[in-house]
């Protein structure tokens, strides 16, 4: 199981179990109150729930098991070991740094109905995996599009994470109020 395939296992018992946890306290008479019953839902009303993307996601988790089954306490582990002490910590470890400082994502995409979504990365996925603190403010704009900077630390490094996220949000003045233009630049 490679590093990202722990992550994307991971994801998706949790995913599962966390909706399922949503919906059971959901009002009675709800129309759905699994994943499952969303998948069913959305399949009974593919015209107008699915009419340019699949659920493969959807499916996928609900294909999981519970969070006690062994395939997603290895994953777990995995995640927690190979992000936390054998990656985000030894790298801050390393060069004696209290914090990571990295771009956010990309800029916003447009939809792309042929090749779906252009998601390029983002920066706080190794933090993400392991459960360790980020903090993310807007950084500026790329073609008048918003881009933030993110500040991951390690376990318990709130405090600091937010001195920091703070010190630069003071220095750079980037965030803009949202405008809505009619089309994008």
């Amino acid at each position: 199981m490679s590093h990202a395939g722990s992550g994307s296992t991971r994801r998706d018992y949790e995913f599962k179990a966390g909706v399922n946890a949503y919906l059971s306290g959901v009002a009675p008479g709800a129309q759905v109150r699994t994943l499952d019953d969303i998948v069913e839902f959305n399949k009974r009303n593919a015209g107008a729930n699915l009419p340019f993307f699949g659920q493969e996601l959807l499916v996928r988790a609900q294909a999981k098991g519970e969070l006690t089954e062994a395939e997603y306490l290895e994953a777990l582990e995995k995640c927690r070991r190979l992000a936390g002490r054998d990656g985000f910590d030894a790298a801050l470890d390393q060069d004696q740094l209290d914090a990571l400082v990295a771009p956010t994502t990309t800029p916003a995409w447009p939809i792309d109905l042929v090749n779906g979504d252009q998601f390029r990365g983002s920066s706080a996925k190794s933090a993400a995996l392991v459960g360790y603190p980020l903090i993310s403010v807007p950084a500026g704009t790329a073609m008048g599009l918003p881009v933030g900077i993110t500040f991951m630390g390690r376990a318990w490094s709130e405090p600091t994470l937010v001195k920091l996220a703070y010190a630069f949000e003071q220095a750079t003045k980037a965030r803009r109020p949202p405008q809505y233009p009619a089309t994008n630049p």
